[in-house]
């Protein structure tokens, strides 16, 4: 399995067992990042050290944040699928690379994990 494949399981396991999940944010605002296909992702980390390490390659004051799987379920999924927005699993690596979903396939994947 690749490392993103990897990082990816983690997330979907992590973050049905604490029904929590983790994020980077600024100055009221969540970054994003633009693929080269000219997609933007909004990322998500399953554990507070994963965001921790995130937050700090990223640095510019950046700080994380949590939230419970049920909000991000109601409210971020369907808000970034309005916004045209991917969600990115668990990136990681020096350049926090990783796999992003449509906000349908992020909830086939949570579902299939039960």
């Amino acid at each position: 399995m690749s490392q993103s494949g990897s990082q990816t399981a983690a997330f979907f396991r992590d973050v049905r067992q604490s029904r929590m999940l983790w994020l980077v944010r600024g100055e009221g605002r969540i970054p994003t990042h633009l693929s080269e296909d000219g997609v933007r992702s909004l990322p998500f980390w399953s554990t507070s050290a994963r965001a921790q390490r995130a937050a700090k390659i990223w640095g510019h004051g950046l700080r994380v944040g949590s939230m419970s799987l049920d909000t991000w379920c109601e409210h971020v999924l369907p808000d970034a699928a309005w916004d045209g927005l991917v969600i990115g699993i668990n990136w990681s690596g020096p350049r926090l690379i990783g796999w992003s979903f449509t906000s349908a396939e992020v909830r086939n994947r949570l579902a299939a994990a039960d």
